[in-house]
């Protein structure tokens, strides 16, 4: 018989890094004060950023160092590993460049609390900082999203905060492969809705600082998240019954436990 009760709700906050010895720290420190468990996932960064993401231990967080650059999908999958390991149900992603306005952390919580089976999305209010070819390129991947996903529901695919609900992340993990680079984010995001997670979208501002450090590779990137949307588009036609049955049927979680053996 299938357990209808609500599932609990035990939030921890995933930060990956790399290279960004500059922010980190504050960020850690941001989250922290509003009481919430941190695991920082360093991702092969330099020395530099290895001995600042050490130094948030003392802020009271966990902090994981991957030997090679494994890309941001890569090391969030580390984190989730490392939160259900904790006995985490739930888990919160942030970018370490301090983007992200950190007061909206509570909030995001809150809400996944009060919708623990939901996927809470944030959707970015841009200042003038944004770069203008930026802001173009996440509108095409949100149009295309929306199309693999067959719902107009996420405001943002690209958006680096969201909370997710950690017993669909497992199920997903086991099961199939997502993106390990910028990939990642809108990959996660159609596969959690294909498999009946429904989507809360909440604002967050967003800057980006003058001489903020960014990682996306016009080339490299830009070729993953095509060739993705590509696959996604394929798979959605192809699978789109139990798409669809997924959808009305919707998704009854189970507690989370370690991944046995997740595909890398």
């Amino acid at each position: 018989m299938t357990d209808r009760r609500t599932p609990r709700f035990v939030p921890a906050v995933i930060i990956p890094v790399y290279n960004h010895p500059d922010t980190i720290e504050a960020v850690v420190r941001g989250v922290r004060a509003q009481g919430f468990p941190v695991i920082v996932v360093d991702d092969g960064s330099n020395e530099k950023t290895r001995s600042a993401c050490d130094r948030c231990q003392t802020l009271g967080a966990t902090v994981i160092h991957r030997r090679e650059n494994g890309g941001k999908g890569a090391a969030m999958i580390t984190g989730f590993k490392a939160a259900m390991k904790a006995g985490a149900t739930h888990a919160l992603q942030i970018d370490a460049d301090g983007q992200h306005d950190l007061s909206r952390v509570t909030p995001f919580m809150a809400l996944a609390a009060k919708y623990p089976k939901e996927l809470i999305c944030g959707y970015p209010q841009y200042d003038k900082t944004v770069p203008l070819a930026r802001l173009w390129g996440r509108k095409l991947t949100n149009f295309w999203v929306c199309v693999n996903a067959l719902t107009l529901t996420p405001e943002d695919a690209m958006c680096g905060m969201r909370v997710y609900p950690l017993a669909a992340v497992q199920q997903l993990l086991i099961r199939q492969s997502v993106g390990h680079h910028m990939d990642f984010d809108p990959e996660i995001l159609v596969r959690l809705m294909w498999m009946g997670v429904r989507v809360k979208n909440l604002p967050v501002a967003v800057t980006y600082p003058a001489n903020g450090v960014s990682h996306f590779n016009t080339l490299k990137d830009n070729v993953r998240i095509s060739w993705m949307h590509t696959k996604l588009c394929i798979t959605m036609i192809t699978r789109l019954p139990f798409i669809i049955f997924s959808r009305m049927t919707g998704w009854e979680p189970h507690e989370p436990n370690p991944p046995a053996s997740p595909k890398k």
